[in-house]
């Protein structure tokens, strides 16, 4: 099976992580794509993370009714900082055969220098990077995949901000998400 992984906080889920999924999905041919939540991310400041089991509730919200997403809780169990290489080596020891696609947004390749073991990723997995607004695609190391998707400007920093002054973001998220993120007050 040729296999998607999607990691990141989902800080919250929103429209634009689900998009960038769809259509990685379909532009790559994947059979299923995988969502995996990080506990703590190595390269962001956790003061503004809504707690691990708040993330991993809204992504199961938000992609309960597609039949070709999933999403996995490996990072959340194992607690601490996320490493991507440790949760590939997961991934690969729970599915030797399939064909993995490790599939990132371009806002993170300016993190990309200070990823844990990258050259050993790189020789793991089809390492995928889909375009985002006001993120060009430069100096991309060899070995790594663009994938251009629709262009669609949200970002959980936008939403955060928008809940913080008490501005609308219902459009920006699944509305199981709004309904959640209102529900617990996250992000006040």
């Amino acid at each position: 099976m040729r296999i998607g992984i999607l990691g990141g906080t989902f800080n919250p889920i929103h429209l634009g992580h689900l998009i960038l999924a769809e259509e990685a999905r379909q532009k790559l041919k994947l059979d299923k794509v995988i969502f995996v939540p990080t506990y703590l991310p190595p390269h962001k400041d956790n003061k503004e993370i809504a707690p691990a089991q708040d993330r991993l509730k809204m992504v199961k919200l938000a992609i309960k009714n597609n039949p070709y997403f999933s999403v996995s809780d490996i990072e959340i169990r194992r607690k601490g900082r996320s490493y991507t290489i440790d949760t590939l080596r997961e991934f690969k020891r729970i599915m030797p055969s399939d064909e993995l696609y490790f599939i990132i947004g371009s806002d993170l390749l300016n993190y990309l220098n200070e990823w844990k073991d990258l050259d050993e990723i790189l020789k793991m997995v089809n390492f995928i990077v889909a375009t985002r607004p006001d993120y060009p695609l430069d100096k991309l190391p060899p070995h790594i995949t663009t994938l251009p998707i629709r262009a669609v400007d949200i970002s959980g920093y936008q939403i955060r901000q928008a809940i913080k002054q008490k501005h609308s973001f219902r459009y920006l998220v699944p509305e199981k998400v709004f309904k959640y993120i209102t529900k617990r007050g996250l992000y006040r």
